[in-house]
């Protein structure tokens, strides 16, 4: 077993895959601490740390999960697979991925342990006790905290996917659940106020980690402005 010692951070980065085929063995309780203390150590808006992570080992209820993500998946199925293919993939590489993923969708009760990263909500003060400027804005600016919000988890579900690595193990981020989100905090308990961000199963996986293969940096990147190419300085 790997103990995280043993792997640098950018060979972590660069090999972390998105896995999705699992040992059916159990996940020792220390390294799934680990991973979710791991998580903790990345940054939440005003440091404020209102996250909380549901694990879930118990075998009928990974499956109620499991069938709740299939459901999910039924839905978004036709949106998935009538997407353009992206412009960097070919049409047999997009069906390979999309097909990958699909193995997911009948399997997800078969990873030991289901990760739902959470955040609560936090309430913004009453209007009326705002200045004037913020009071004009205020709907845009609880538009700009809807879509924001994820900054204060997505950093932790990322130290989550790296940790899986360190540590020998596999994990993917999805959301497909949440197109049915209210039934799954219902199985699981999650209280109104608290919102679902992400269902990772982890297990020790079945396939290999990366090489990851990537669009190169040039492709994707503007200097001083959109569409400046980067060109990165001599030394």
């Amino acid at each position: 077993m790997t103990t995280g010692d043993e792997i640098g951070v950018f060979e972590a980065i660069y090999s972390a895959r998105s896995l999705r085929h699992f040992k059916p063995d159990p996940v020792p309780d220390a390294l799934v601490e680990k991973v979710i203390d791991a998580a903790i150590r990345a940054s939440s808006g005003g440091n404020t740390q209102h996250w909380s992570f549901v694990v879930v080992r118990d075998p009928a209820v990974r499956r109620a999960v499991g069938a709740l993500y299939r459901k999910a998946s039924d839905y978004a199925e036709s949106i998935y697979r009538d997407r353009p293919t992206p412009q960097h993939l070919t049409d047999t590489q997009n069906r390979q991925f999309v097909n990958n993923s699909a193995y997911l969708w009948d399997h997800m009760a078969d990873a030991p342990i289901l990760l739902v990263p959470c955040l609560a909500r936090r309430e913004p003060p009453p209007i009326e006790t705002l200045p004037p400027v913020v009071q004009a804005r205020y709907a845009r600016h609880l538009v700009n905290m809807a879509r924001t919000s994820g900054a204060s988890i997505y950093p932790a579900v990322q130290n989550i996917i790296l940790a899986c690595r360190a540590l020998g193990l596999g994990t993917v981020i999805t959301t497909n659940h949440m197109l049915y989100e209210d039934e799954l905090k219902a199985l699981l308990g999650i209280p109104e106020t608290v919102s679902t961000f992400a269902l990772m199963p982890i297990g020790f996986p079945t396939r290999k980690y990366g090489p990851l293969t990537r669009k190169p940096v040039a492709e994707v990147t503007w200097l001083d402005g959109w569409g400046q190419p980067w060109k990165a300085e001599a030394r």
